[in-house]
């Protein structure tokens, strides 16, 4: 229960992505500004922090063990993921974005086929497959069918080009960042804690977005000043604060699938926060009974995560 919490939580943080990242393209920042100023400024944050708690050098120690694997996780797990992201702000407004995201929910759980625990039995080590647990997947698509709902009255504004543009880069977010989160947990099996995990991954895209930076002065020229204010709010509430929190919550969970899945599925709450945040922010309109009643379906779906999560806790064989 307690990383079912911390998931929500992190998801209030990730929904300023959206509705800032929106309201950046409203005003005519570039998306190439607004995915690689997140991380520039999230580097020094997180140096400070991991600083602190003495663990720069352990770091550092992780991720030249093994450079390429890490590189190409951390262009998975934060590129792949936010740079889409921000593309697709340009041509769907946030509400469509959050909701498109939770394809990510279903995707933690397909996943789950791609990863290979070592169990120790007499015989000596024996590698398993992991199973996609069906239960979740169950759940998981009760959750999602209430993202379906929240989707339906907005359907018919949404044209052809809005779909290749404004979704399909968001479904490689969804897939591209579970993916990714995973085979780092497996790659450093426990070596760095959450802290030092977001900023060795972050320090290793460093080189692709200062190419993107580098790109988008020559073909947009500087940032205007209100998008690196937005930016830096991104790169605190959602980039520091929600990927540790988030991060945080899978560490606790990571060795379970169906509990992974379980805090993984906590990121469809961004989905109610964005809408809400562009009600304040951005003035939209407030959502009709039928994305209501979806929102409703969505608490539900949380509800039985929770739920079953607590079922299997008392279950566990006592260690």
């Amino acid at each position: 229960m307690k990383a079912i919490w911390i998931g929500i939580l992190s998801s209030l943080f990730f929904a300023v992505t959206f509705v800032l990242n929106r309201s950046m393209e409203i005003s005519g920042g570039s998306w190439l500004w607004s995915a690689s100023l997140r991380y520039f400024f999230m580097a020094p944050f997180l140096i400070a922090i991991v600083a602190y708690r003495k663990g720069l050098r352990d770091t550092g120690k992780a991720m030249t063990t093994k450079p390429l694997p890490f590189f190409g996780w951390s262009v998975v797990a934060f590129v792949l993921f936010y740079a889409p992201l921000t593309f697709s702000a340009a041509y769907s407004p946030g509400w469509l974005l959050a909701g498109t995201w939770q394809l990510t929910i279903v995707a933690g759980v397909l996943l789950a086929p791609l990863f290979v625990i070592v169990v120790k039995t007499d015989q000596g080590e024996k590698r398993i497959r992991q199973r996609i647990p069906l239960i979740s997947l169950f759940i998981t698509l009760i959750i999602f069918a209430g993202v379906v709902l929240i989707q339906i009255p907005n359907a018919n504004s949404v044209d052809t080009r809005t779909l290749l543009l404004g979704i399909l880069p968001v479904i490689v977010a969804a897939f591209a960042y579970p993916l990714g989160n995973r085979k780092m947990m497996d790659l450093l099996q426990g070596r760095l804690d959450t802290f030092q995990r977001v900023l060795a991954m972050t320090l290793m895209t460093i080189p692709v977005w200062i190419g993107f930076a580098v790109y988008a002065m020559f073909t947009v020229g500087p940032p205007s000043m209100n998008q690196v204010i937005q930016s830096l709010i991104v790169a605190v509430s959602s980039g520091v604060i929600a990927t540790t929190l988030f991060f945080m919550a899978t560490d606790l969970v990571q060795h379970d699938q169906g509990k992974l899945a379980a805090v993984e599925a906590t990121q469809s709450t961004e989905l109610i926060f964005a809408m809400i945040g562009e009600m304040i922010i951005l003035h939209i309109a407030l959502p009709g009974a039928l994305s209501l009643i979806g929102i409703f379906v969505i608490i539900i779906g949380m509800g039985l995560h929770s739920y079953q999560t607590a079922v299997a806790k008392r279950k566990a064989p006592i260690t």
